[in-house]
């Protein structure tokens, strides 16, 4: 999996963690575990995400820090999860974030559900076909300008980091969708433009 040159992480620098791509087979056909964070929190506010968090020092390693972030955040169970490998480190440059992204199957599901409610506002397992379908599927325009990949699914607008892997985890595996025929993608705003004097009457 080639990293794109924006998410190169640096020689040094920039805070250890990691994030758990939980693929299983749902009611709905393969899907993968996704939650959407808190609004109000300091980084990444209102955003679907994957489970995951920074390590810890009691962490052996990224896989250890993804699966109890997992834990933490969804109350999913560890014994249940196969871990098959590490994607390249990438690197979130507005946060500083050093990510590792641990793939795993989910080998025997469990219940999940916003466990830490201080972070996580919901839990949803997102089937794999809502993914790949086109019409689910747009681009969204950063606050920088630049556009990426972006899912609407599951009344959730998956974009940034979470999006990009998922776009690429999409064409690796096979899944990847065409465009219809002289369709072009939507693009929306990620974050929507604050309006003059900042939306205060």
């Amino acid at each position: 999996m080639p990293v794109p040159r924006v998410m190169r992480p640096p020689r040094e620098g920039g805070r250890h963690s990691a994030v758990l791509i939980l693929f299983g087979d749902g009611p709905d056909g393969p899907d993968v575990l996704l939650i959407q964070r808190n609004t109000g929190l300091r980084r990444h506010s209102g955003q679907p995400a994957f489970p995951g968090g920074s390590l810890d020092p009691d962490d052996d390693g990224p896989v250890a820090c993804a699966l109890r972030e997992a834990q933490e955040e969804t109350g999913l169970d560890p014994a249940g999860v196969d871990v098959l490998g590490v994607l390249p480190e990438l690197y979130i440059a507005h946060s500083g974030f050093r990510v590792t992204p641990v793939l795993a199957w989910w080998r025997e599901p469990s219940e999940v559900r916003p466990v830490d409610v201080g972070e996580v506002a919901s839990v949803a397992r997102v089937p794999v076909a809502e993914l790949a379908d086109p019409t689910n599927r747009l681009l969204t325009r950063h606050p920088d300008g630049s556009t990426g990949p972006a899912f609407r699914v599951r009344g959730m607008l998956v974009w940034g980091f979470t999006a990009a892997i998922l776009n690429r985890l999409l064409v690796l595996g096979g899944w990847e969708r065409p465009w219809p025929v002289g369709g072009a993608a939507e693009t929306v705003d990620a974050v929507p433009p604050v309006p003059p004097g900042g939306g205060v009457p």
